[in-house]
């Protein structure tokens, strides 16, 4: 009797097991589906937004089927949802409001610049090279001031993802900012792809407009270095906010 007694019971431990297991389950699916559900609204919100988005001027001149790919790509990778999705959201403001100001601070554009860096991130194999540094002198009082124009630093990071061959297993990208002494730096280089690339029309703001921008607004103040060393492409830009704001002060 003692044993049928035991036999039951552990049976009913059994099935309580089963029970609590089953309603996990359960719950876990129901979760997953709001959650894919909610992404969905999510994709759908910011596929209006790029579909809305109108830059007209030099300074915010941008490829809205750039961000359409990268909304296809988000998509596709699931567990990357959300993380990508909010990076974008950001990106998106950040075009569509910040880049219609004249200046913006240099810590919103490197904000946005690793923004964009990490969406750029889902087009590539988790096993190639990206390296993101940056070296910030918080307590330099520039930082926080709006003498950066808006978007400078997108160009060599398209460059940067659009020639580089993504497949290659010796192929990396390295991307430095760097804000010191008043100073906003950055320096981009990756392995060249021997693949030749495909030219396209309005594929971003090009090398041509962004040196034509730094020269307006910067006059001489800044340096834009682009060379390529060992299959190495190299390009580095540097801009003195000090000494533009003290020609700014002194031209009033």
């Amino acid at each position: 009797m003692q044993k049928n007694y035991n036999i039951t019971f552990i049976l009913l431990i059994i099935i309580l097991l089963l029970v609590v297991i089953i309603g996990f389950m359960i719950y876990q699916l129901i979760q997953t589906r709001k959650e894919k559900n909610e992404a969905q609204k999510s994709f759908f919100a910011l596929e209006m937004k790029v579909n809305d988005l109108q830059l007209e001027t030099l300074e915010s001149k941008l490829n809205p089927h750039l961000f359409k790919n990268i909304l296809n790509s988000i998509q596709s990778h699931a567990y990357q949802t959300y993380f990508a999705l909010d990076k974008l959201a950001n990106v998106l403001d950040y075009i569509l409001y910040e880049s219609k100001k004249k200046f913006v601070t240099p810590k919103e554009e490197i904000d946005f610049a690793l923004n964009l860096i990490e969406i750029n991130k889902i087009k590539i194999s988790p096993l190639f090279e990206l390296k993101v540094k940056t070296n910030i002198h918080f307590e330099d009082k520039l930082y926080h001031q709006s003498l950066l124009a808006p978007l400078i630093s997108i160009d060599l990071i398209e460059n940067a993802f659009k020639h580089a061959d993504l497949q290659s297993p010796d192929a990396f990208i390295s991307v430095f900012f760097e804000f010191k002494d008043n100073t906003f730096s950055m320096t981009v280089s990756n392995k060249i792809s021997d693949k030749k690339i495909l030219k396209k029309e309005r594929s971003g703001i090009g090398n041509t407009t962004l040196e034509q921008r730094l020269k307006i607004i910067y006059r001489n103040n800044f340096k834009l270095e682009k060379f390529i060393e060992n299959d190495i492409y190299i390009a580095h830009l540097k801009i003195n906010l000090l000494d533009y704001k003290t020609e700014m002060l002194a031209a009033r």
